[in-house]
């Protein structure tokens, strides 16, 4: 199959091209900056030669958008706005005005659309969205606000032939350098990796080979459109997550940090609290009720496995795991239109 990745230069756009390569299929990256081998230039604005690897191919998995490691300032809460909004736009334009369109889009999105919340998971079906949540800095709306238009716009496109899935994903934990396990890490392994704001927030979650797993199956659904949660089925509390994954390392020791340690700490990464003290209660409706089973359903064993493997030194794709060796794909079936 070829697979076409805009914005695939990221974690999850490494994770996901590094498993179909192996696979044995045909991946091309979108990228602003091609360096690599399989890598297209696109502005993610405006179409461009790069239309053309989407005209003949079976998936589309649009993976653009500005990095949300970031202040949330006004400018940057506008770009990631913007960089969503009008790769999605531009990608609804090449899929419309393919000859030969692909049979499926898959269009990232992210759980963060739901609310902050502690009394109940959010699923597709029943979760509630978030924006008017009390007791929350007003700026966290704005994430919501992205959220929808990121996902409005890919329905909003003309794409008949093609099937829609908007992937509405928790945070996807891989071994690979600069990832989010990593910089995790790096603070349990100093000692940091405690209770943040008392910890009772709820953080949601999805092991890379899951991940893979469930694009993979979502691709091969054809009876699947619309939004679906890409998180593991067992969320827990930030302090029970921290203390999990300093087991797995072996750091007896976290030390906790009040809501202003917190922002001193954001500010001095750069990146906004926000990622730290929403609780994010969110579980995968669709895909269990669809028969997915997850491999890595609860976080200490998906934990240990992770540290096994960047203990083993297999981040950044040098050396892929068992479950990375896959079966290929399922072929697009039905006739091509």
């Amino acid at each position: 199959m070829k697979i076409v990745i805009p914005g695939g230069t990221g974690q999850v756009g490494t994770v996901l091209k590094r498993a179909w390569t192996a696979a044995g299929h045909e991946v091309v990256v979108l990228t602003r900056r091609p360096q690599r081998p399989g890598e297209v230039r696109w502005d993610g604005r405006t179409p461009g030669e790069w239309v053309g690897e989407i005209d003949g191919s079976d998936v589309v998995v649009n993976l653009a958008g500005r990095s949300v490691s970031c202040r949330y300032t006004p400018g940057n809460l506008k770009a990631m706005m913007d960089s969503r909004v009008e790769s999605a736009r531009v990608v609804g334009e090449a899929i419309s005005a393919a000859a030969v369109p692909p049979r499926v889009w898959l269009q990232m999105s992210t759980a963060t659309v739901y609310a902050h919340r502690f009394d109940a998971p959010n699923d597709e079906a029943t979760g509630l969205f978030g924006g008017a949540e009390p007791g929350v800095p007003d700026y966290w709306s704005y994430s919501v606000d992205i959220a929808k238009a990121w996902e409005r716009e890919q329905e909003r496109a003309d794409t008949p032939h093609t099937r829609k899935v908007a992937l509405r994903s928790a945070m996807v934990m891989s071994p690979d350098r600069g990832g989010v396990l990593d910089v995790l890490l790096w603070l349990a392994r100093l000692g940091l990796g405690g209770s943040v704001a008392g910890g009772a927030q709820y953080v949601s979650w999805i092991h890379d080979q899951d991940f893979v797993r469930a694009v993979d199956f979502l691709v091969g659904r054809d009876d699947i459109t619309g939004p679906v949660n890409l998180a593991a089925p067992a969320p827990l509390s930030q302090r029970a997550f921290m203390r999990a994954l300093r087991k797995a390392w072996g750091m007896p020791v976290g030390l906790p940090a009040t809501r202003w340690m917190a922002e001193l700490g954001a500010l001095v990464l750069r990146s906004d609290t926000e990622l730290l003290l929403k609780s994010r209660r969110v579980v995968p409706g669709r895909l269990r009720e669809a028969g997915f089973a997850f491999d890595h359903p609860e976080w200490p064993e998906a934990a240990d496995d992770l540290v096994r493997r960047v203990r083993g030194g297999r981040q950044g794709g040098r050396r892929p795991g068992r479950r990375e060796r896959r079966a290929p794909l399922p072929e697009a079936g039905g006739p091509r239109r």
